[in-house]
């Protein structure tokens, strides 16, 4: 049987039995599994309408997780190189933004400043990484 993430999305549906289906017909990410309608389902082979039901709902959350997922990049760069100036270059980790915040443009921060950023912002939202929903370890 396949061993993906679709699979694993049906089987907390406990529709296990349609995996192979959906991989045949394509249906092997949960980017396309989004985009199913009746004739996919038709298509796929489910033909039990509470299994349909199932699908359709799991697809509609699917649709809202990603319509509700926060919409924040960030993107990673090497501090810029010092000016010869003539001045003694800042300390690591104390590089000067590109741009100025509040002017519409990118912020570049160094990579240690981001990580603190982000990991106090964490904590201020009460979001640990390592629990659901966010992590889906599975104890053995």
């Amino acid at each position: 049987m396949c061993t993906n993430i679709v699979y694993e999305w049906l089987k907390t549906l406990q529709l296990p039995q349609y995996a192979e289906s959906f991989v045949d017909n394509g249906y092997d990410d949960l980017e396309v599994c989004k985009q199913i309608g009746d004739p996919d389902l038709d298509a796929i082979g489910v033909a039990v309408p509470q299994h349909r039901r199932r699908i359709h709902e799991a697809v509609r959350r699917l649709k809202e997780a990603a319509e509700t997922a926060a919409g924040l990049y960030f993107t990673l760069e090497p501090p810029p190189a010092p000016p010869d100036t003539g001045r003694p270059p800042s300390g690591p980790g104390l590089a000067a933004p590109r741009h100025r915040p509040g002017r519409g443009g990118l912020v570049a921060y160094p990579r240690l400043k981001l990580k603190i950023m982000i990991r106090d912002k964490l904590v201020r939202d009460g979001i640990n990484l390592s629990k659901p929903p966010y992590s889906n370890k599975v104890a053995r």
